[in-house]
């Protein structure tokens, strides 16, 4: 797996490979999305960046947002609300699990959606030939905590 730091630093070299500037303002955002362990929304990277970097402006999150996602660094997560998220792509063929609550996310592997499929492609006359899986719920730490 690579570190955190070898990740930003191969995403700011895509950055700059595609011809976009690299601003401490994008570099700040490239950061957080790598580290983090939580699906974030554009809102939320606003409000830690400017924690890092002050003069960070929204616009520039939604427009460094965009171009990480054309680069297919980050994937966009659509949430039970219609609001969308945010977080680093998978590697390989892997869905997502992410905690309702605090936002936590997990990838896993080992789906078999073939039977779902076919019976899909039989009664629409589709044929099916890629698919994205999302799952929600609790992560063990919140569902604890609704417990108590």
């Amino acid at each position: 797996m690579k570190t955190d730091s070898s990740t930003t630093y191969e995403w700011i070299k895509q950055l700059q490979t595609c011809g976009y500037r690299v601003t401490a303002a994008r570099q700040t955002i490239v950061e957080l999305l790598v580290s983090s362990t939580h699906a974030l929304s554009p809102i939320e990277i606003y409000d830690l960046g400017r924690k890092e970097y002050p003069a960070l402006g929204l616009v520039t999150v939604y427009r460094t947002l965009e171009r990480l996602d054309e680069l297919g660094l980050i994937q966009r997560v659509h949430m039970p609300d219609g609001c969308h998220r945010y977080l680093r792509a998978t590697q390989g063929h892997q869905h997502l699990l992410l905690c309702t609550c605090c936002g936590q996310v997990e990838m896993f592997e080992g789906d078999d959606l073939s039977k779902l499929t076919q019976r899909v492609e039989d009664t629409t006359g589709y044929h099916i030939q890629d698919h994205w899986l999302q799952l929600f719920g609790l992560c063990p730490r919140c569902t604890s905590q609704s417990r108590q």
